[in-house]
């Protein structure tokens, strides 16, 4: 569904102005979709109804406890990849029976941590981490329920900073050596292997990469129920794609069919852990022209968001559709030009040459499509306060982080006495 839609020349969330939100909390602003929320989660766990499934969504995508609380209350749990964000899970209602924890770099702290709430289960990427988690889930008396993520060596075909299934990849055990890896985790006191985890990259628009990989996750449950070891769990991950310009995510009901096809004869409870897929398309940000710069040969939008807001197309030359707030007239000729930010980078880059109705300053702009890795990746650069998030429910809105003022970053720093008042 489109939350984001025209009403009277202006566009709305749901049925709320976005120009209304800005004149409020002003600009830059992220903006996110009750009814897109609900709709995209519905959907995707509507898909694998009749299947042993749970859906955990990635809250690496966004991190905001309204947004997590709203995913919790329809029925999500949660896969995290920190402390931080475990605890975040718990704040919004997620409860910890519902709550996987990946990620390579797990602190003993934060095993600890996640062993104490009575986690569903942890993800190992390593020798040492298995080891380590051994030894603190020794001392609390407990065993640690975990999956080890094993590398399929399969290229998800997706941008190369959010593929994790190849061998050159930092993340999971290497495919060669996970079977001797879990026979090591079946002789470790305080550890009970019970699954097998696997997560190939995010924003994958076929497929045929999952296939391949969970038909090889098929074949290492079998050689290890061989070998022993009672795999009762498959962790399949996320990575479904969403429509950023032109791109064909994969249907859910044909990926969960083929979900269905690969692992429904084996006995085992599947976790799926999407992120982009449910929040993507349910957030913008709003902005701001600040100025319209005419140079030699080119026309800039400088706009009031820069990279530390929505850092995607600097970082991962990612694409985000741009509207007009105010609706532009059927027949106006668009204008080509470079939407810049006014951070002090030449990266601070939004768009170049991109086609846009008229627009001046104190116009109002949306990019689309921005509700994950948005604000989550957000930072303060240049000493600019974070922009807020404003949630939308039908006719109402609510402000679920506000933007900090100036003096809420200076009182962030210490001067030490040595250097005076």
């Amino acid at each position: 569904m489109n939350p984001f839609t025209y009403k009277d020349g202006v566009l709305h969330a749901e049925g709320v102005s976005l120009q209304a939100i800005a004149a409020e909390v002003g600009t830059p602003f992220y903006c996110y979709s009750t009814a897109a929320l609900v709709a995209n989660y519905r959907a995707y766990a509507g898909a694998f109804a009749g299947q042993d499934a749970g859906v955990c969504y990635a809250l690496k995508a966004n991190s905001n406890l309204a947004v997590v609380r709203t995913l919790a209350q329809q029925g999500a749990g949660a896969d995290v990849v920190s402390e931080g964000e475990m605890r975040r899970a718990l704040a919004a209602g997620v409860s910890a029976d519902r709550i996987v924890f990946s990620g390579v770099g797990k602190t003993r702290e934060e095993m600890r941590a996640a062993l104490e709430a009575g986690i569903y289960q942890l993800n190992v990427e390593s020798v040492p981490e298995l080891e380590a988690l051994s030894e603190v889930a020794s001392s609390l008396g407990v065993e640690a329920p975990i999956a080890i993520r094993v590398n399929p060596d399969v290229d998800a075909k997706t941008h190369a900073k959010i593929a994790t299934g190849k061998k050159e990849n930092k993340f999971g055990i290497d495919w060669d050596h996970a079977r001797e890896v879990y026979a090591r985790a079946a002789a470790l006191p305080g550890i009970k292997p019970l699954g097998i985890a696997v997560h190939i990259g995010s924003q994958l628009t076929d497929l045929a990469p999952f296939r391949a990989a969970f038909e090889r996750v098929v074949e290492l449950l079998h050689a290890l129920r061989a070998d022993g070891i009672d795999i009762q769990r498959l962790d399949l991950g996320g990575g479904i794609g969403i429509r950023y310009r032109d791109e064909t995510p994969p249907d859910l009901n044909e990926y969960a069919g083929m979900v269905r096809s690969i692992t429904g004869n084996l006995g085992c409870h599947v976790t799926l852990e999407p992120g982009r897929a449910l929040v993507g398309n349910a957030g913008i940000l709003v902005s701001k022209v600040v100025y319209l710069k005419h140079g030699l040969a080119r026309r800039f939008l400088i706009v009031d968001a820069a990279m530390n807001d929505l850092i995607r197309p600097s970082l991962y030359d990612a694409y985000h559709a741009i509207k007009p707030v105010a609706e532009p007239a059927p027949d106006v000729e668009p204008v080509t030009v470079d939407v810049v930010g006014p951070v002090c980078e030449s990266g601070d880059t939004f768009a170049l040459q991109r086609p846009l109705p008229p627009l001046a300053a104190d116009d109002l702009v949306a990019f689309c499509s921005a509700g994950a890795y948005g604000a989550v990746m957000a930072s303060t650069y240049n000493t600019r306060p974070l922009a807020p998030e404003v949630l939308v429910n039908g006719d109402a809105f609510a402000v679920i982080r506000p933007r900090p003022t100036i003096e809420d970053l200076l009182g962030m720093d210490r001067v030490p006495e040595w250097l005076g008042k």
